[in-house]
């Protein structure tokens, strides 16, 4: 079919390439065992009372939440030390992130993101006509804040930043950051995805309410998919002041969180804050001991504080992905970000993480003859 009467801006906007089911993998390679550790998903989740809560509210599913989502802000506010004012919820975090692009980004708006971060910053940018400026990366795959700052115009309206890194792994200096958020013009928007937040040392994130205490042009962008073990049932948020909460509310669409997701939310933060802990903690050693495994084995690997670790195979990394696809281990080759040698891998459980490193080590020995 012929089609007309799309946007141009539409043209130049990549779809996102999702990662590999375990139900793709098992029947286009025939196999009875597949870990996914390709899309940073938490293998603990969903916990025990989210699973008794979402049950419940399947039974109410044939009405509409609560449009205002007072309970569910005022919960997650507590968090911070804030009331409800400070906080906007989302059909995920991806959900929240649009929702900005379409608050902030103009046509012909310059937008600024990192060479290699999540690539839905750019789309999004794109989607609304922005024009997107990369920045480079310091060569251990630091963001690079000084670049940025050097980048800035009169007319950029948005920085995107995601903190720990997608997929470096990696965190800016908080005082740094604190430096370049106070730097940016008037009408330019720090967005902070802090969607693998919780997995990092917290010492070293920033005090995000001190920004916003300061009317700092920052909003915090979280999610319950990572940590919290939700990815499925697609819950966000958005911490900023109160005056921009109530924009962003108005330009997303009604009844943009479901009652499945509440519930599950809710019941964790509740029940479950010590089992996320504990999930946080274990996620934590394994990404140490993974990273030491990885370089005992010769390889570049980058200092992570996420819930993955990004590190340069020395082989082509669509092949290598595709050859541990093979053995039932999905990972994430980073070519699509440009680095045609690195492999991203989900720190999963235990039992996960050594599969994948006797996997990597049956594809590194066949390319070397060994």
């Amino acid at each position: 079919m012929k089609l007309t009467g799309i946007r141009p801006d539409i043209e130049d906007v990549q779809p996102y390439v999702a990662g590999k089911t375990i139900e793709e993998v098992k029947r286009q390679y025939e196999l009875e065992r597949v870990i996914k550790l390709g899309s940073n998903e938490n293998p603990w989740g969903p916990y025990p009372a989210a699973i008794k809560a979402m049950q419940r509210e399947v039974l109410l599913l044939h009405t509409y939440p609560d449009n205002s989502f007072v309970e569910m802000k005022r919960k997650i506010a507590e968090m911070y030390g804030l009331d409800e004012r400070w906080i906007a919820v989302s059909h995920g975090a991806g959900g929240m992130l649009e929702t900005l692009a379409k608050t902030f980004v103009e046509p012909g708006a310059h937008i600024l993101i990192p060479q290699y971060t999540y690539g839905l910053y750019r789309e999004i940018s794109r989607l609304m006509g922005g024009k997107v400026e990369r920045t480079p990366v310091t060569p251990d795959m630091q963001i690079d804040l000084r670049k940025l700052g050097e980048s800035v115009r009169p007319n950029t309206r948005v920085v995107w930043l995601c903190n720990p890194n997608n997929p470096t792994g990696t965190v800016v200096d908080k005082a740094d950051l604190l430096s370049f958020a106070r730097s940016l013009p008037e009408g330019c928007w720090l967005v902070l995805d802090e969607a693998y937040a919780e997995f990092a040392d917290q010492n070293l994130l920033p005090d995000r309410v001190q920004f916003l205490r300061e009317e700092l042009p920052l909003v915090s962008v979280r999610t319950f998919s990572k940590a919290y073990g939700l990815a499925g049932a697609r819950l966000g948020y958005a911490i900023a002041h109160p005056d921009l909460i109530k924009v962003i509310d108005t330009v997303a669409e009604p009844f943009n969180a479901n009652r499945i997701g509440l519930a599950g939310a809710w019941a964790t933060l509740e029940q479950e804050q010590s089992a996320v802990a504990e999930t946080i903690a274990v996620v934590q050693g394994e990404r140490k001991r993974l990273q030491t495994a990885l370089k005992e084995r010769g390889f570049t690997v980058y200092h992570s504080q996420a819930n993955f670790i990004l590190f340069d195979s020395a082989l082509p990394a669509d092949q290598a992905a595709h050859d541990l696809l093979k053995q039932g281990v999905i990972v994430r080759s980073a070519a699509g970000w440009g680095l045609e040698t690195h492999i991203r891998v989900t720190v999963g459980k235990p039992g996960e993480n050594n599969t994948f490193l006797t996997a990597l080590d049956r594809v590194t020995q066949k390319v070397r003859g060994e």
